[in-house]
């Protein structure tokens, strides 16, 4: 198995509206991707509570996948695409990882 966390720094005000509005909103697109492509197996995001310290980043993703391929076709699919627009629109940063899971 495959897992993908990805963690992002929001920029304070994009798409105008303010960085806290944007992670709510960016944690719904993520959730959703479950019901919208089928290659993945496991989906979590989390948005940052303690807001007061700077070096805490906003948002994370943790989404498992069976295999490379399935992997592969969740970056490739449209509604990954979509996503990732508006993660552009609003992240300063990003860092991630990929790695397999015993199962």
């Amino acid at each position: 198995m495959i897992r993908h966390i990805v963690m992002w720094k929001l920029k304070d005000e994009a798409e105008g509206s303010p960085k806290e509005k944007n992670a709510e909103k960016l944690k719904l697109i993520l959730e959703g991707l479950k019901t919208s492509i089928e290659e993945i197996k496991n989906v979590e995001v989390g948005v940052q509570v303690n807001g007061e310290d700077k070096e805490a980043w906003d948002v994370v993703l943790i989404c498992d996948f069976e295999n490379e391929l399935d992997f592969k076709m969740y970056t490739r699919n449209p509604h990954h695409k979509k996503a990732v627009k508006f993660i552009e629109a609003v992240a300063d940063k990003r860092i991630f990882v990929d790695y397999y899971v015993d199962v």
